[in-house]
């Protein structure tokens, strides 16, 4: 095989996709920033193409080859393969250590100059990634140097993906009252719907949803929550009484449920943008909600050993260590507070974070401009390839 090298810059992204789309949706604004914003030449190379069709309709899932929003797109359907240094891209990135094919990495030894090398790592507040962040690493055989790079929420991390125009686009839509309302409408809300307190659920399927739909169902306030199809289908549909299908909707008490169909991911900052509450998952959602500076809260990818409760309580310092309302609210559902022979108090819970909304807005909007202070993860590795890049050129002389 042969890739085009035409460009001055080359880059290729290899993407494993395990946390269903937080992984592919990652690499997928990475690879589409690092193409638009800084004419480099990107290939993604992604395992299941099925999963990545989801977030983007465009994506022919039996397609070995395809350009899409120009990016090359490559199906990684085998670990290995031939490949020859006119195949290795300059600036080669592992999300994740998924373990790239050994014959791609033979072939990058093989460059010269050879290629910058980065395992771009997930996102965590935790105190350690600062002393890890940029570290190398010696293959054990061949001369190549892996350094990792880790995104992050301060100065001495890689801080967090965002595109561009998306602070653009965030203040015109926030600024057109309209435009919510159409885009609601587009997926279905009514008007009386529009009016409600608005809240997207997007979570793993062991939150307790039924539980909190109930409290919903019981409150005082009516509220519209808006479910992507396919998550929490057990929940929704028994609150529904039938499927969890799209356009799927039924009120019961306060609350309104409804269904809606999976959306590209503008669309889903869109949402972000509409709702007054947003609850996320992983790590793309996550950083979503963040730079929608909307209140959110965060349900974890679970690790073992309860690893991920140690990554969520480090967020939730950094992020509200003033709102017990919210942590607490967090932690429960994450079911980080270790009450598995008490119930948690769903409507109390519940009661608490919506009188601290205003407070939780407040900081929400604070951090999100704290945020943009450490720069964007996509121009952040390209200055650290380049720094590299300048290094090896000054040894070589």
């Amino acid at each position: 095989m042969s890739l085009d090298k035409s460009q001055a810059t080359t880059l290729a992204i290899f993407c494993k996709v395990v946390d269903n789309y937080g992984d592919i949706g990652i690499c997928w604004r990475l690879a589409k920033q690092l193409q638009r914003e800084h004419g480099v030449a990107v290939t993604l190379w992604v395992d299941d193409l099925h999963t990545f069709r989801r977030i983007c309709p465009g994506v022919a899932p039996e397609a070995a080859l395809q350009e899409l929003e120009g990016v090359a797109v490559r199906h990684w359907a085998t670990q290995d393969g031939e490949f020859a240094p006119a195949d290795i891209a300059d600036i080669v990135i592992e999300f994740f250590g998924c373990d790239i094919p050994p014959g791609y990495i033979a072939a990058m030894a093989q460059c010269s100059p050879r290629p910058v090398w980065l395992n771009l790592e997930g996102l965590t507040a935790e105190e350690w990634v600062e002393g890890c962040h940029t570290l190398p690493s010696s293959h054990p055989r061949l001369p190549l140097t892996k350094h990792f790079f880790f995104p992050g929420f301060t100065a001495k991390t890689g801080g967090l993906l965002r595109e561009g125009l998306l602070e653009q686009r965030h203040r015109e839509f926030s600024a057109d009252p309209a435009a919510s309302e159409d885009f609601l409408s587009r997926l279905g809300l009514t008007e009386e719907e529009r009016g409600m307190l608005k809240v997207s659920l997007f979570c793993y399927p062991h939150a307790p949803v039924a539980e909190l739909l109930e409290a919903w169902q019981h409150g005082e306030a009516k509220l519209a929550c808006l479910v992507p199809e396919g998550v929490a289908s057990e929940a929704v549909a028994a609150f529904l009484g039938a499927d969890a299908r799209p356009g799927a909707v039924a009120t019961r008490g306060a609350l309104t449920v409804r269904v809606l169909p999976f959306v590209p991911q503008p669309d889903y900052d869109k949402l972000l943008w509409a709702c007054d509450l947003n609850f996320v998952r992983g790590e793309d959602s996550w950083v979503r909600a963040q730079w929608a500076g909307k209140p959110f809260v965060w349900h974890i990818y679970h690790q073992d050993e309860n690893l991920h409760h140690k990554k969520l309580r480090a967020f939730l310092q950094r992020y509200s260590p003033g709102i017990p309302s919210l942590n607490e609210f967090s932690l429960e559902w994450n079911g980080a507070l270790g009450n598995a022979e008490q119930q948690a108090n769903w409507p109390a819970l519940w009661l608490a974070l919506r009188s601290d909304m205003q407070v939780i807005a407040q900081r929400s909007e604070q951090w999100h401009q704290q945020m943009l202070e450490n720069g964007d993860l996509a121009g952040n590795l390209l200055q650290f390839a380049a720094s590299l890049e300048q290094a090896a050129r000054e040894t070589q002389v």
